[in-house]
């Protein structure tokens, strides 16, 4: 490919693509796909042993889509799911398109402050969720949440803290009470009039909203970004096209569905093309995955690279034949070089892409191809996607040329509605152009392709999972004996990068690095919890007065001897 000249030598791009973007519904993808290939493989969860076609796919979320509506639940209100990776949750999420209502993800790692925070901003009418999962009990979790819910007649839940919440439908087979069973609530619409989802039908487009999914917030509360079909519809079948999916390929899904790069990159990818979905686990298992690729002949694997080296380190290993795998997709935060050519070579996939995003652009903007030299699939992002634009700006709010590095800004048919209800926030990230600002410093080199190269704001990156420091420190600053905390992130030979929590403590008080840890345990996400706590007297601060946290990190790096990973 010839550099660029002239005008375009600015860090400007814009994704060319003879294929036009789809006018289409959730709904109406799963719709298209059962008419083309009713009895290709939709949907394969074989550690709950269940397996669909098109067809028999389309049949359950018609009978889950029924159930919504016989239970009261009305076009664009909102249904929460709080579940692992599980056959319910794609039925839930289809069936909620079908019925016209507004799919919540809730993180499985959420505990009560983030779950309160969450079902309130957004008013679920619905939730459902799973009995418990690993060390998590959700339905603990909710009766101390909702007391009202053990006196509740299920579907007609009136609650002091949740005034909106109506409906919990509970997965698995033992029932709390005050709810209905999954099985339940796909039964209630038994008798419901086809002429019910027919009107729904009709009255669905794909520039309603659709899905909420949670960022982190920078002022220490999660913000929802709104999501509508025709954003992730898209986004889905762009991310499949540059992996090259057929109908003839088996999508291996071991990232979490409450994520975009499950939800998206993995399900509405595969749908999107008439390929079947696989979900290995519930929650990331890499014995689990190496067996269900093998007895499954997956023949692409999504993951961060944290996943594909515990895959490649399990002293099973071995023992798979992994022959089918041809692509995949590798992203969540860098990949060291060595770890991306071993995937290649010993895991069979010499089409894996690295792909780039966030939350709020559906989420990808970049993405490598399958023919481009293995390192520039593992030093840049690859090049921007089709109908995207994307610039670079330096602080000024000026165009930067070409190699130079600035926030990378992007543009398109890919960027959310907004925050939910948070006209402000929204305003922070989406400007009067309509370009919406990563945070993220980049770099576009003079053949378009693209290199992060570090943050506008403090985020970590931890195993794939984006940790803003603010929310941390302002849930920290709830301790008694915390005066003032710094939150960074630190260099970890697995994770990329972990939590390290800076704190001065109040005249007088005392605590322990294990008391912290103790008093966030249950509170915040496992992945959000200090790996360090380090105490300390004061804070390199600037003339203003704000924590130098680069001052910090290369401090702490110094103290911890940590150092950081060798990437390309």
């Amino acid at each position: 490919m010839p550099p660029i000249s002239g005008p375009s030598r600015l860090s400007y791009v814009s994704g060319p693509s003879e294929r036009p973007l789809l006018y289409r519904t959730v709904d109406g993808v799963l719709k298209a796909a059962a008419a083309e290939t009713p009895d290709r493989a939709a949907l394969v969860v074989p550690f709950q042993s269940r397996r669909f076609t098109f067809a028999e796919f389309d049949g359950e979320v018609e009978r889950v889509a029924r159930g919504m509506v016989a239970c009261g639940l009305k076009p664009g209100e909102r249904i929460g799911i709080w579940a692992p990776n599980c056959a319910e949750w794609v039925l839930t999420m289809f069936g909620a398109a079908r019925a016209g209502l507004v799919l919540v993800n809730i993180n499985p790692a959420y505990r009560l402050t983030e779950l309160e925070f969450a079902l309130r901003l957004v008013g679920c009418r619905a939730l459902v969720f799973a009995p418990r999962f690993k060390t998590s009990d959700y339905a603990a979790m909710l009766n101390s949440l909702i007391p009202e819910l053990a006196m509740a007649a299920p579907g007609r839940l009136v609650c002091a803290a949740f005034p909106q919440l109506r409906l919990l439908v509970q997965l698995g087979t033992e029932v709390l009470a005050g709810t209905l069973s999954f099985d339940d609530l796909m039964a209630s619409g038994h008798d419901l009039g086809a002429e019910a989802l027919a009107s729904i039908e009709e009255s669905l487009d794909a520039d309603q909203v659709f899905n909420i999914q949670f960022t982190s917030g920078t002022t220490g509360t999660p913000k929802g970004a709104t999501l509508t079909h025709f954003n992730i519809v898209n986004n889905g079948f762009f991310v499949g096209e540059g992996m090259r999916l057929t109908a003839d390929d088996r999508v291996c899904i071991p990232v979490p569905l409450y994520h975009c790069f499950g939800m998206v990159l993995g399900v509405l990818a595969a749908m999107t093309h008439g390929a079947a979905s696989v979900l290995p686990s519930d929650g990331f298992e890499p014995v689990a995955v190496l067996e269900t690729v093998a007895r499954e002949r997956c023949t692409a694997l999504h993951g961060v690279p944290t996943m594909f080296i515990a895959e490649l380190e399990h002293p099973r290993f071995g023992e798979f034949d992994l022959s089918s795998l041809r692509t995949g997709i590798m992203a969540g935060s860098p990949c060291p070089i060595a770890v991306m050519r071993r995937v290649v070579a010993e895991m069979h996939m010499p089409e894996v892409t690295i792909a780039y995003g966030m939350t709020e652009t559906s989420p990808v903007s970049f993405q490598s191809q399958p023919d481009d030299p293995l390192d520039l699939r593992v030093s840049t992002v690859g090049r921007v996607h089709p109908h995207v634009q994307v610039k670079i700006i330096d602080t000024d709010g000026r165009v930067t040329p070409r190699g130079t590095s600035g926030e990378l800004l992007t543009r398109g048919y890919s960027v959310m509605r907004g925050y939910w209800d948070d006209a402000q926030r929204t305003g922070d990230a989406i400007d009067a152009g309509g370009w919406m600002h990563s945070g993220d410093l980049a770099v576009i080199d003079e053949h378009g392709y693209c290199n992060i190269v570090g943050r506008v704001k403090d985020m970590i990156i931890r195993g794939g999972e984006n940790v803003y420091p603010r929310e941390i420190e302002e849930f920290l600053y709830r301790h008694p004996a915390v005066l003032d905390i710094a939150v960074v992130g630190v260099p970890d030979a697995k994770f990329g990068e972990a939590v390290c929590a800076c704190i001065r403590l109040r005249g007088g008080m005392t605590a322990t690095e294990a008391q912290i840890q103790e008093f966030c345990r249950g509170q915040i996400a496992h992945y959000k919890v200090p790996r360090y706590v380090r105490f300390v007297d004061s804070f390199p601060l600037t003339i203003s007065g704000k924590v130098q946290k680069y001052l910090l990190r290369e401090h702490l790096r110094a103290e911890l001897n940590l150092t950081e990973e060798e990437h390309a």
